[in-house]
Parts: structure tokens; C-alpha cells; sequence
């Protein structure tokens, strides 16, 4: 079941930012969750290939992958020998996937959830940051998909690991019942300062967040009230976190500028 929680005061929204367990074995801090900013209450976890594509998604997934990867080799000839490095390429420029963005860093998925609209809808809806729990998601997976987290010693999947499986046996192996999270490489500073994950839906997930309700326990919705998002935004500037961090490169910058300098 989905965990709401309303955030109604900055101290309320600053307490996430500290959500860390001792972990006695290592005697240090760590969280267990990846999480996902979105501007408005309305948004939902939607991929971008859902929403350009609806019904019709996975049947035109292969087109859009293949002539992605015709036309992108001359830039990455490694984008021929690994569908996840094509879905994962494809995301980062914009192509519509199965992939949804996630992030480990709650500084970045709240300033997410505090831009991307129009600066002046900005006090007009609530916004949400949803939380995951790595840990809730992997006890999901299939035995094989375990079994590779346990030799590599790892917490989220790579490329590399995946190379072995192709979309079609992925989608059957995770039917309606778990998902992949991805970890990309670092093939620009936006992927790094970001600290970008990936969940990787299957056909068999038509609806994520019923299947988030339905199968999980530890997820949370964090609902932050429209009065403290120019609040938050401007915190957030303060502290460095921004589109010219997020989006390194003149892009960023300027829309950082613009809202800098918006008035209200």
C-alpha cells in the first residue's frame, strides 16, 4: 500500500532530507530508498513511452529503439550490441521509453518537484516526491535476477548485467510482478550530478502506481503543500541545488537565470 504523507511546514520537509538508518554491520548511515519528483499532484508515474505511445507502446517500443540506434550509431557505436544501452541513451536525450528517472538524492528530486512548470502555475498545485524501497523492490525479483545481485555483490543492476537477458524475456520473467532498477552509466556530468537511477517497467505493469499500491509496502508518497514550493525553490537555490547543477551546459544555466530573475 501507498504511504501519503503531507507535508504541510519546511521543518516536515527537511526531516526527509535526514531519513537514514544506522546500519550496525558498516556503522554508518545509510537509505534504502530512490526517489522521484514530480511539479504537480495531477502528474502520474507514467513512462514517456506510455505517454507518447498509450496503447500502443510496446508494439511501436522495437520501431522507436531500432531507428533510434540506426540513426544514433555514428555518435555511439556501442548503442548496437545492448537494448539497455539504448533505452537508457534514449532517455537521456529524450526518447520515449519504459524507463522512469529516479534519484537517491532527495535535494535532487525536490528540485524536480519544485520546477519543470510554468514559474506562474508554481503556487497553484501541490507537488509530490515519491519514495522506493530498494530493498522492498529486489525481495520481488525472480531467483536468476537475485542470484546476479548476490555474485556481483551489488544493490541495483548495470547494463552489463542485463546484457544477458533481451526485452522480450525480461518482459515474461517479470510478468506483473516485479520490476528492474537500474543504475546508468556515467556518460555525462548530468547523469552524475543528477544521481540518476532507472526502473525498467515491464509490459506486464499497465498501471504503476496500482501495481506500487497492490505489491509493495514501504512506498511513500510525500504530498508537499503549493504554499512552500517558492520556499522550497528558492532553499534549494541557496544551497547550489538547480538547473545549472542538473544541466550542466548553457541550457541549464540560462533557465536557471530566468528563473532567478523571474518576478512574481
Amino acid at each position: 500500500m501507498i504511504k501519503e504523507v503531507k507535508l504541510e511546514t519546511i521543518d516536515s520537509v527537511l526531516e526527509i532530507l535526514t531519513e537514514q538508518e544506522y546500519e550496525k554491520s558498516i556503522g554508518r548511515y545509510r537509505s534504502s530508498y530512490i526517489y522521484r519528483g514530480l511539479p504537480n499532484i495531477n502528474f502520474s508515474l507514467a513512462t514517456s513511452l506510455a505517454r507518447n505511445c498509450k496503447s500502443e507502446q510496446y508494439n511501436l517500443e522495437k520501431c522507436i529503439l531500432r531507428n533510434f540506434t540506426k540513426y544514433a550509431t555514428i555518435d555511439d557505436p556501442d548503442l548496437t550490441k545492448s537494448i539497455w544501452r539504448q533505452l537508457i541513451i534514449g532517455q537521456h536525450h529524450g526518447l520515449p521509453t519504459r524507463l522512469l528517472d529516479w534519484t537517491y538524492s532527495v535535494l535532487v528530486a525536490l528540485h524536480f518537484a519544485t520546477s519543470g512548470e510554468a514559474l506562474s502555475d508554481m503556487d497553484k498545485h501541490d507537488c509530490v516526491i515519491w519514495g522506493i524501497d530498494i530493498n522492498e523492490i529486489n525481495e520481488k525479483l525472480p531467483r536468476k535476477y537475485k542470484q546476479i545481485l548476490d555474485q556481483e555483490r551489488a544493490y541495483l543492476f548495470t547494463t552489463d548485467m542485463l546484457d544477458k537477458f533481451n526485452l522480450e524475456q525480461y518482459d515474461s520473467d517479470m510478468a506483473d510482478n516485479s520490476f528492474v532498477l537500474l543504475e546508468p552509466p556515467s556518460i555525462d556530468q548530468r547523469i552524475v550530478n543528477q544521481y540518476s537511477y532507472f526502473s525498467v517497467i515491464p509490459s506486464g505493469i499497465d498501471n504503476f502506481e496500482k501495481f506500487l499500491n497492490e505489491k509493495t509496502n514501504n512506498t511513500i508518497k510525500y504530498i508537499i503543500d503549493k504554499d512552500l514550493k517558492w520556499k522550497i525553490r528558492d532553499m534549494l537555490d541557496a544551497l547550489n541545488m538547480n538547473e545549472r547543477i542538473m544541466f550542466p551546459g548553457f541550457d541549464g544555466l540560462c533557465k536557471w537565470l530566468a528563473r532567478h530573475y523571474y518576478v512574481k
